[in-house]
């Protein structure tokens, strides 16, 4: 595996692989890794002949300057955990990726404008900003993505789309935790204590599915997240799995899921299912 820290030498490489013929696999990350990303890694390693995985901490994506500040950052760690499964890691300077402040504005329509779109005003923007530059500089064959972030691999879709970006977005399941909190960088926040209340979240969504309404099982949710004294339900939403926009209709030909917000203590957790 080689470190890579300049946007040049990332192009150049990436441009060399290609012309000897290889397929390239990118996966995007802010490090602090754990098994979620290390399973994106691990099948951009079965499914193409070289692998770049990226570590920054993107701070125009952050709209809480707290959360951008706390955000753990554990590169030598990350490294170890990579190993040889990725053959380029690309973690360059804040000042290397942004010489200049970006000015970019993207209108990503309905799929970024709900839900975290909502709660975190230019989050996505700040998404679009960072995926386009990485996907540009090296032109993988394609990315993967966690579907814990199901709301973000829906804005990069849309971004990809409007600016003829040919990567293949590659969605890949969400990798939960023995108690099946899903697994998150953020995870690392936590007490031990609020790490396992936060199991209740997915225990909470699984039980819904029992319920055979929106409006049932908006009310069960609701209600029992109100009972665990740690959390604060930010949101939470049933929506179309394709346009996200809420919906009231449980059988929805397109696939309807739920999609929460919770925080536990400080720490702001999201989750989703599929109803």
């Amino acid at each position: 595996m080689e470190i890579i820290t300049s946007v040049e030498k990332l192009m150049d490489v990436a441009v060399r692989e290609r012309a000897a013929g290889k397929r390239i696999g990118m996966v995007p990350t802010m490090g602090a890794l754990h098994e979620g990303h290390l399973s994106l890694i691990r099948r951009a390693h079965e499914e193409n002949d070289v692998v770049f995985c990226s570590i920054f901490v993107n701070p125009v994506q952050f709209n809480n300057a707290e959360d951008l500040e706390k955000y753990p950052r554990t590169l030598e760690a990350d490294v170890q955990l990579i190993g040889d499964q990725a053959d380029y890691v690309f973690a360059p300077s804040v000042e290397e990726v942004f010489p200049v402040k970006p000015t970019e504005v993207y209108d990503f329509g309905t799929v970024a404008n709900v839900m975290e779109g909502a709660a975190r005003p230019g989050h996505f923007n700040g998404v679009g900003v960072i995926v386009r530059r990485l996907l540009e500089w090296t032109r993988p064959h394609k990315a993967y993505f966690g579907e814990k972030d199901y709301q973000q691999i829906a804005v990069i879709r849309e971004m990809c789309r409007q600016c003829r970006i040919l990567t293949e977005v590659v969605p890949c399941p969400i990798i939960r935790e023995p108690n099946g909190l899903a697994m998150s960088s953020r995870n690392r926040r936590l007490s031990a204590h609020e790490f396992e209340t936060a199991a209740n979240i997915h225990r909470i969504l699984e039980a819904s599915r029992q319920c055979t309404s929106v409006a049932a099982t908006k009310a069960f949710v609701e209600t029992e997240i109100a009972k665990i004294p740690e959390f604060q339900l930010d949101y939470f939403e049933i929506a179309d799995a394709e346009t996200l926009l809420s919906t009231d209709d449980i059988h929805n030909p397109h696939g309807v899921m739920g999609f929460i917000t919770v925080y536990v203590g400080p720490v702001r957790l999201i989750d989703n299912i599929t109803y």
